[in-house]
């Protein structure tokens, strides 16, 4: 691919700078006047790149690297080359982490594909609609009745607002959005394609078919939550389903209604949660865990990629599996079931006993 950045070019730093941003520690003789203008890979960075190395397998690129600076740890830092700014931090990547986000604010959140002013002569905007200032919308984007929009939100190319919906100040909604029946706060990030607030999955069954169940609550979305692309949150049946702020969804989620999602929780991607689960505050979801209806995740928990799981977990403890059970109970399982399969085989115990 030819060099081209699809972010506006950073701004320079010189090495001062990014231990004032860091609390790094510099190298003895380190040049703190040297200028850093992009990062790269260690072993891609060039004169004016920063990079970083915080694992001992990359030593041999650490060795080699013609970085400008580069973040590491107290023990790697001595396989730098001379001529490197060696800047030393106990998490050198969370430190480079801190210094790309001061080099590329644009890439926090979807912008503007239209490089749009103001509202895009191209957009719908019902005339009942109440903007805040520095609102942003896209060609194409529709803003129902009734709707309100926070200062500085942005609304990408082909949303849709529906009618009565709010959202907060400082909130990106990506392209081909569509958000109904939900009152969304401030900083939120909401990816391209994501559907918010449609019908939960709701019927009644017999042998003469099935009748739909309204859905009359809504979607209440917390401040400072990000949701990835191509997700769906139902809307409550009769009550809201609730994301607590902080908390980050990856791609491909489905979240159904009545759920209640707690402060600062992890959802990975391709996870999916039934009708009426409880998350509690700060529980991580691996990819692709799938909860059954009416089940409380506890405070902290954790769930291993591909989990299912079918009871209640408790607060602080890991499982895993399929049906999901704590942690070492599910390892035992697999390992009972590998030595019986060895057996049964006749091959040699796979676990060397």
């Amino acid at each position: 691919m030819s060099e081209y950045s699809f972010f506006p070019r950073p701004a320079q730093l010189s090495v001062a700078d990014i231990v004032a941003l860091t609390g790094a520690e510099p190298r003895e003789g380190t040049d703190l006047a040297r200028r850093v203008t992009n990062i790269a890979p260690i072993d891609q960075a060039g004169a004016d790149d920063l990079s970083f190395v915080s694992e001992t397998k990359f030593i041999d690129r650490l060795k080699s690297t013609q970085a400008g600076a580069v973040l590491t740890s107290e023990r790697l830092a001595q396989h730098a080359p001379k001529g490197v700014a060696v800047l030393q931090a106990r998490k050198p990547y969370d430190a480079f982490v801190v210094v790309v986000r001061k080099l590329y604010v644009g890439a926090l959140r979807p912008t503007s594909v239209f490089a749009t002013t103001g509202v895009s002569p191209g957009a719908m905007v019902h005339p009942s609609a109440e903007l805040g200032s520095n609102v942003t919308i896209d060609p194409f984007a529709v803003i129902g009745t009734s709707a309100k929009i926070g200062a500085g939100t942005l609304i990408g190319a082909h949303a849709v607002i529906g009618p009565g919906v709010a959202i907060g100040s400082d909130c990106a909604i990506g392209n081909h959005c569509s958000i109904t029946h939900a009152h969304v706060g401030d900083r939120v990030i909401i990816h391209p394609g994501c559907d918010i607030g449609q019908d939960g999955y709701g019927y009644l069954n017999s042998a003469q078919g099935h009748t739909k169940i309204p859905q009359i609550g809504g979607v209440v979305i917390g401040d400072d939550v990000e949701i990835g692309s191509g997700t769906h949150i139902d809307r409550g049946g009769i009550r809201d389903t609730v994301i607590g702020e902080g908390t980050k969804i990856d791609n491909l989620c489905q979240i159904g209604h009545n759920c209640i999602i707690g402060r600062h929780c992890i959802i990975v991607a391709q996870c999916g949660l039934s009708g009426s689960v409880t998350l509690e505050d700060f529980v991580v979801l691996g990819p692709r865990t799938g909860i059954v209806p009416h089940v409380t995740v506890g405070k902290g928990a954790m769930a291993a990629a591909r989990s299912s799981i079918y009871e209640d977990v408790p607060a602080g403890q890991t499982w895993g599996g399929f049906p999901a059970k704590p942690q070492k109970q599910w390892l035992r399982e697999v390992v009972a079931i590998k030595r019986l399969g060895a057996r049964r085989s006749g091959k040699d115990d796979p676990s060397g006993e």
